[in-house]
């Protein structure tokens, strides 16, 4: 049984819809440029990744207890680190040990439901304290008294998972208020063979799962929740002629834009950037995935396009030899499809970098155009869509 994920602001608009509790929740599409206007302007909030990614509070993708005034910068960093869905919801301060554990799964022998009064981010490490039971009356109660969930609402629960066709529903950590349950995480899975059934329910924008993503893709996300500085990919045209490995978020757009406005943008195959001084190992792995990318296309003439703004701190030596090493292991498959690389970056060590990749690109047939600050960076775009448009390297 193919299961997908559900967003968490849609998950829990459904689910506290069904118990009678207000949400206040509110969805962030970092693609979205006005999505500032949509932010809360008081109080104190959760801000975090919602894209289906596990154990997000351990790697970093969740803010707590953030000023309304510091909402726009907290999602600015998460957004830097590659990921483009977030949530945000009010801060609800409470005690650790009142973080409770509730899940329910559906199997061929039928509902079961799984609690714990011992939930919370640590719940893997005390799974002997939660009890497993088929959801039937019975044990519903049983599981309700625990956790001192009134039983009406575990019912509620139940039957909303039912009606939904809900493959898998855990509330993590599940918090009681005056007999109000408050659902601070909550991941849920939809059973995809129900989807004649329910697809009018949904859209694409409902879903955050992970197989929706390329691997290279998947691997930039968890690289960037690795790092302190910042790695995005987003995958535009999978057989795109143009594919892009830009420094800084300015510069990534500047390129962007050019590659439409010289009348390419269907070929544009990728968007991202990486930023905040990454060293060679980092840069290495991203170079790597925007290659594996580029040798899939299967446009006829395709380019490479390494640039960037003047940086203030990112060592461009240093950065271009994890740039060179990803560039080594692939360029026999890069020669026989005959692709070209075409450089304009400055910042700190900027002539050694550029001396270090002309040379490299010229010695191995790859050599499309190399220039710095010289040459404004829009302008390398028109050079790389020569070669695309004709096959010939200025």
């Amino acid at each position: 049984m193919a299961r997908k994920k559900l967003s968490e602001f849609r998950a829990k608009s459904i689910l506290t819809a069904a118990l009678g509790v207000e949400y206040a929740g509110v969805s962030v599409d970092t693609d979205d440029k006005g999505w500032q206007k949509h932010l809360p302007s008081k109080g104190r909030f959760v801000v975090k990744v919602d894209q289906g990614v596990k154990g997000r509070f351990k790697k970093g993708l969740v803010k707590l207890d953030v000023a309304a005034a510091d909402l726009a910068k907290a999602v600015t960093e998460l957004g830097s680190r590659g990921y483009r869905y977030l949530l945000i919801e009010p801060f609800a301060a409470h005690a650790e040990e009142a973080e409770f554990y509730l899940s329910i799964e559906r199997t061929r022998a039928g509902n079961f439901v799984s609690y714990s009064r011992l939930g919370g981010i640590h719940v893997e490490s005390k799974a002997g304290a939660i009890k497993r039971v088929r959801l039937e009356s019975s044990s519903d109660s049983a599981a309700a008294k625990e956790l001192g969930l009134p039983p009406e609402s575990l019912q509620i629960l139940a039957d909303t998972f039912d009606d939904n066709y809900f493959a898998f529903l855990e509330i993590n950590p599940l918090v009681i208020t005056d007999g109000t349950p408050q659902l601070l995480d909550a991941a849920v899975e939809v059973d995809d063979e129900a989807a004649p059934f329910v697809n009018e329910r949904w859209t694409p924008d409902d879903f955050r799962d992970p197989s929706q993503l390329t691997p290279e893709e998947e691997a930039i996300l968890e690289l960037a929740s690795q790092s302190q500085a910042s790695f995005r990919l987003k995958v535009l045209n999978p057989d795109g002629a143009f594919f892009l490995l830009l420094s800084g978020g300015g510069a990534s757009i500047v390129v962007a834009d050019e590659v439409n406005n010289q009348g390419h943008g269907k070929l544009l195959a990728n968007y991202g950037e990486y930023s905040g001084n990454p060293n060679v190992e980092e840069t290495y792995l991203y170079t790597k995935q925007v290659l594996s990318l580029m040798l899939k296309s299967k446009a006829p003439r395709k380019v490479l396009i390494i640039g960037g703004g003047v940086a203030n701190f990112t060592d461009i030596s240093k950065t271009f030899k994890g740039v060179v090493q990803a560039l080594d292991e692939v360029k026999k498959p890069m020669r026989q499809q005959n692709i070209k690389v075409f450089v304009r970056r400055g910042g700190p060590n900027e002539a050694e970098g550029l001396a270090q990749m002309e040379k490299y690109l010229l010695r191995e047939d790859l050599h499309g155009r190399v220039a710095g600050p010289e040459l404004t960076l829009s302008k390398i775009v028109p050079l790389a869509a020569e070669t695309v448009t004709t096959g010939a390297a200025s």
